[in-house]
């Protein structure tokens, strides 16, 4: 655990920080069930491994506006929002974790072959609304600030599930991503530094690397900032049942913290 006795940080949250979270749902929609080729039971365990829980109370503010939250209203089984929506430019596409997955988390075949109205069907369904949603929260922030900040939220094993490209097993309590076009230097290292002076053990693209902006921003538009938060969750959960842990409120008091002083401290330099 980090310290006890962590800095509250008092300055607010500035309004032009959008917080996506894109894996925290466990929705399965009823008409999507008969895709999946593995028994309830199995599905059950497969999103019990792969659902970024409770990153909604985790890491964002409870008193951020409804408009700086973009979140996705089904599981990442469904449609991973994370991906791109071509598979030939998605990395994770090659071990059948493309936006459809096909793979469970332990490269076992997870669903049948879909047709591509079927596919067509679920991108339009949730994957074109969710990154509208984000696209336009991005923009209004933009409108009415003169600058964005998308922050990814997730969570990860505590130990490297078989799918995943890092196979690691010493992973840190906290994994900062990154993006070379869209995220400043000075904004790692302000994090960087809020979360050890907190006293968490924390990397940065280690296990996981990148940062999500919407499409029409990406590579093109520097003033839209991005960074990705991960949480080993071994920190704040039972990871056997999902379930929050008893640290579960103050680890998620100083992650809020943590963020908040790290963008104000960029943001006072920028």
């Amino acid at each position: 655990m980090p310290r006890l006795d962590t800095f509250r940080q008092y300055s607010p949250l500035p309004r032009w920080v959008i917080f996506h979270v894109p894996h925290d749902s466990m929705d399965i929609p009823d008409d999507v069930m008969d895709q999946f080729t593995i028994g309830r039971p199995e599905l059950a365990e497969e999103l019990l491994r792969m659902t970024d829980h409770h990153t909604l109370d985790l890491l964002v503010p409870r008193d951020c506006q409804q408009q700086q939250v973009v979140r996705s209203p089904v599981s990442r089984l469904v449609v991973d929002m994370e991906r791109f929506q071509i598979d030939s430019q998605e990395v994770m596409a090659s071990v059948g974790m493309g936006v459809i997955y096909e793979r469970t988390s332990g490269c076992e075949p997870l669903r049948r072959p879909i047709s591509m109205a079927e596919r067509t069907i679920l991108i339009d369904q949730y994957y074109v609304p969710h990154h509208a949603r984000l696209t336009e929260a991005t923009e209004a922030a933009l409108a009415n600030h003169g600058q964005a900040l998308v922050l990814d939220a997730h969570s990860f094993p505590a130990r490297p599930l078989p799918y995943e490209l890092d196979q690691n097993p010493d992973r840190p309590q906290i994994c900062l991503g990154s993006d070379a076009f869209h995220t400043p230097t000075d904004l790692e290292l302000a994090l960087l530094g809020a979360f050890k002076g907190a006293g968490f053990t924390v990397r940065l693209n280690s296990p996981f690397a990148g940062a999500l902006v919407p499409l029409a921003h990406y590579r093109v538009n520097p003033g839209v900032v991005a960074v990705m938060v991960e949480v080993n969750r071994s920190i704040y959960m039972d990871e056997s049942t999902g379930v929050k842990n008893e640290n579960f409120e103050l680890v998620a008091t100083m992650i809020q913290d943590c963020i908040t002083l790290g963008i104000n401290v960029w943001a006072a330099k920028a």
